[in-house]
Order: structure tokens, then C-alpha cells, then sequence
């Protein structure tokens, strides 16, 4: 994806209990509050504004709700293709004006597809702000559409994915294979990279009518972050999105489903891995439910540093893991609006298995599911989140952002002042619940990834072993 790194936060609200944000509230006065700023334009394009005057520059997020669940059957991809399509031109500014323009003027810029969004980022002086909404607004009114630029991205994404899959050990299975196997809806378990065939299958028409259905304003979020007024940021925005006509969107599919009832086990074999690895995986609570703040806490607990539970449990103590990493789908633990997971990804020592491990992330789970947490690991783990939360809304292409996603999917930009509330609510009892319901072994899926030098070497171990258990009693004659 042409996105290297960029720490993507939130999703939406309606389902949060008003209990909840009353616990969240009853400290805000004692934070510091995001200043959030909203207004829907005529043509139904939503603009979130967080004045900031400590810079002189600007942020900017337009964050697009479509992502790898609403792309097109037999299209998988497609949704990332787009995403490097909208940077190849309009028919007013060709390949390259976007880029020039923006690095010109000291900017960058980037863009990422997630299951539930496609997101279009810049940064620079606040001077450059005027022509970065006039190139956003014109992409969106259309793209250059030819047969040169569409074989032209579909090459380069079926070269990213030999290059970021095919070619390297593991190759994302813990985020692209887990997904298949974890999830029975399409929408959910499909490849979002895309297959080869349903990339070179894309036509021109596809294209045109992707960006019809799903780049219009009113399937748009914008968000500007840094050295400008909500009042100027309004007027800009009318100013180059309000001629932008609102499009109709189809509907979303049901992408719903509910938490697995049997655990599913894999096994892989890879060609480039030196040693083995495994990925564990949990359905996660549905986003803004009662369970969401306790598992994103949990989930830290358990694997969100060098003192969590399970790094200390299997890599310092048991030493049978070289690291443990957690994994919350492509985004985070926030940022999502269907069925995601929770998983956790460890290279294992080859000489232990993939149950040893399972076995010590089940007796961690169990002892917390049991006993709960103590005050003082609690503490430290929200202290660690809340610092992360805050000190990744401190850029303004962050917060940008972040205020856009969560308007997107939460339906309320302003839960970026809820959630040091929400994480900060969370009880022991809460993770004893979430550590019940959802890290069950019924709701587990399974890969175990072995080297294939490995995989091959364990059954001509067997079979050389065979001959000397047979041999044994005739070599006491």
C-alpha cells in the first residue's frame, strides 16, 4: 500500500452505553480537549476542523468511507487499487501535479485502504493549505480514466505484493491469512491485496463507476488540523468541495457475524522463514460496545509491550518465543466498523511447537480470567495508552486524521476526548469478563507457519527413527 507508517486512530458512537461516556466525562475537565469543530457542507461532505496555532502548518485527511469490505465481488483489491489510482492525474492536473505541488511547497502526503476507509493525508505550511484543498477537491470530482494508467497500477500493485507477500517470510499471513480463515462472510475474509486474476480482470468501466459510487462528497470526511480557524476552514472548504455534487453510494452489505463456536487450526509451510512462527487470533467486540475499551485494555495487558504478560511469560521466563507481537486487523484498537480481530503473532524456538505456546498464552488468559489484574500492572498499562493516545495527536497530519476517522466511523469526532475516559473506566473485573467471552479457545483461529526446510525434516526424522526401534532387539542378541 503506498502508505509506509502511519498510526491510524477511531471509529463510531452510537452503540457506546451513556453509562460509559458518563464515567468518561466525569475527568475531562482535568485533560487536555482536543478542540473539535463540525460542519456538513450542501453537498453532504462533513468538514472536522482542531484549530491549533503552536505551528504554522496544517494537516489534511480525507478520509473516503469505502474500504477492502465494500469493494466489488470478484474484484478483490480493488479498493487498493484505487488508492494508487487517485494519485495518476485528473484531467485538469496530470500525473505528477499532485506530488510537485505538494512536496514544492514543503509538504508530504500519502494515502492507505483499510477494511473500512481509504485515507488521503498531507502535511505543509498553512501558506500551501488553498492549493492542497483544491487538489483534494479536484480528485474528487474525477480522474483521469485511460487504459495506459489503469495497466500502469495494476502492475504496481501486483508488484507490491510480491514484493511486501510473495517475496518476504511469512508473508503477512498474520493479517492477511488469519483473516480468511477467522471470518465466514466474503466482505470480511477475502484477500484485501487482491488476487492477480481480479486485479488484470479491472476494467476502465470499473474504475469509473468505483469512483462514481464511492469518491463522492457525501461519502467523505474531511479533516484539517493545525493554524487556521474553524470559520476559515469552513469557508475553504466550501469554497473548493461545495460545486463537488453529492453522488449516491450503494448500500453496504450485511458484514456482520458473531463470535466463532469451534477453534480452527492451520498449518503453513514457508519457503523464506528461518524459523517457525504462529499467529492466534479472536474475534474482537463489536466497536463502541460495552466490551470494546476493556479488550483494547486487555490486549495491552497481555502483548502491548517488554513488560506485558505474555513477552515476560514466553520470551524472558519460558524462553520459548523470540518475541510477541499483538495485532488488531490492519488498524488499531480503536479504528474499525465491522468484525476485526484480535491477534497475537510469535516466532517460536524450533525447539518447542506451536501448542507449548498456545499452552502459555491459554494460562495467562486463564490467571486473568481467574484473579483479574492488580492495581499497579492496571495502572501502568492506561498510563502507557493514554500517553500513546495523546502523544499521537500531537502532529497535526495525526490529528487530521484521527478527528477524520472518527467522524467517519464512530459518527462523532469528538470521541477523541471520550476514549482517555473509556480507557481510564476500565476495571479489573471488566478485563476478568473480556478475557471470559472472547480469548476462548472456541473463538480461536490457528496458524502455525514452519519453515519448509523444517516441515520436510521432521517426517525423515520419523522415518529414520523407524528402522532403530526395530533394530534394537537384535543388536542385544
Amino acid at each position: 500500500m503506498r502508505k509506509r507508517h502511519l498510526s491510524v486512530l477511531l471509529a463510531g458512537l452510537t452503540t457506546i452505553t451513556t453509562a460509559a461516556f458518563a464515567t468518561a466525562s466525569a475527568a475531562e475537565s482535568d485533560r487536555w480537549q482536543v478542540p473539535v469543530a463540525v460542519k456538513k457542507l450542501d453537498n453532504g461532505l462533513t468538514v472536522v476542523v482542531s484549530q491549533d496555532h503552536t505551528s504554522p502548518t496544517v494537516g489534511i485527511s480525507v478520509v473516503y468511507h469505502v474500504g477492502m469490505r465494500l469493494e466489488p465481488k470478484n474484484r478483490t483489491g480493488f479498493a487498493h487499487l484505487f488508492e494508487h489510482l487517485m494519485f495518476q492525474g485528473t484531467p485538469v492536473a496530470p500525473k505528477g501535479v499532485f506530488d510537485k505541488v505538494i512536496s514544492g511547497g514543503g509538504g508530504r502526503n500519502n494515502g492507505s485502504t483499510r477494511p473500512d476507509f481509504t485515507n488521503y493525508i498531507e502535511v505543509a505550511p498553512v501558506s500551501a493549505l488553498d492549493r492542497l484543498l483544491w487538489l483534494e477537491a479536484d480528485r474528487m470530482k474525477t480522474l483521469d480514466f485511460n487504459p495506459t494508467t489503469l495497466k500502469n497500477q495494476q502492475d504496481v500493485v501486483k508488484e507490491e505484493i510480491r514484493v511486501n507477500v510473495k517475496n518476504q517470510p511469512y508473508g503477512g499471513f498474520m493479517w492477511i491469512d488469519i483473516g480468511q480463515h477467522a471470518f465466514q462472510k466474503w466482505e470480511n475474509n477475502h484477500d484485501g491485496y487482491g488476487s492477480f486474476q481480479d486485479l488484470e480482470n479491472a476494467s476502465l468501466a470499473d474504475v469509473q463507476s468505483f469512483h462514481r459510487d464511492y469518491y463522492g462528497p457525501n461519502n467523505a470526511v474531511l479533516g484539517i488540523a493545525g493554524d487556521i480557524s474553524p470559520a476559515e476552514a469552513f469557508a475553504l472548504a466550501d469554497k473548493y468541495f461545495g460545486a463537488v455534487p453529492g453522488r449516491p453510494t450503494p448500500a453496504a452489505p450485511d458484514y456482520n457475524e458473531g463470535l466463532n463456536t469451534a477453534e480452527k487450526r492451520i498449518n503453513q509451510t514457508d519457503a523464506l522463514a528461518q524459523v517457525p512462527a504462529i499467529a492466534a487470533a479472536w474475534k474482537m467486540p463489536a466497536r463502541g460496545s460495552r466490551d470494546h475499551a476493556p479488550m483494547a485494555v486487555l490486549g495491552n495487558v497481555l502483548a502491548g509491550d517488554d513488560a506485558s504478560r505474555l513477552y515476560q511469560g514466553l520470551v524472558k521466563q519460558r524462553q520459548i518465543a523470540l518475541n510477541v507481537e499483538p495485532l488488531y486487523g490492519l488498524v488499531d484498537p480503536w479504528t474499525y466498523n465491522g468484525p476485526t480481530l484480535y491477534t497475537l503473532f510469535a516466532l517460536y524456538k524450533p525447539d518447542t511447537n506451536a501448542d507449548a505456546v498456545l499452552g502459555a498464552i491459554d494460562e495467562e488468559v486463564a490467571k486473568i480470567a481467574r484473579d483479574g489484574v492488580d492495581a499497579a500492572t492496571l495502572k501502568r498499562v492506561k498510563t502507557k495508552m493514554l500517553a500513546d493516545w495523546y502523544n499521537g495527536l500531537e502532529s497535526f497530519i495525526e490529528r487530521a486524521n484521527t478527528i477524520a476517522l472518527m467522524q467517519t466511523l464512530w459518527g462523532d469526532a469528538n470521541v477523541v476526548n471520550k476514549i482517555p475516559g473509556l480507557i481510564e473506566g476500565v476495571t479489573s473485573a471488566d478485563l476478568q469478563r473480556v478475557a471470559k467471552t472472547y480469548l476462548t479457545r472456541a473463538n480461536r483461529t490457528v496458524i502455525d507457519r514452519r519453515p519448509a526446510a523444517m516441515a520436510a525434516a521432521a517426517p525423515a526424522a520419523k522415518a529414520d527413527a523407524a528402522p532403530s526401534q526395530t533394530a534394537a532387539p537384535s543388536g542385544k542378541n
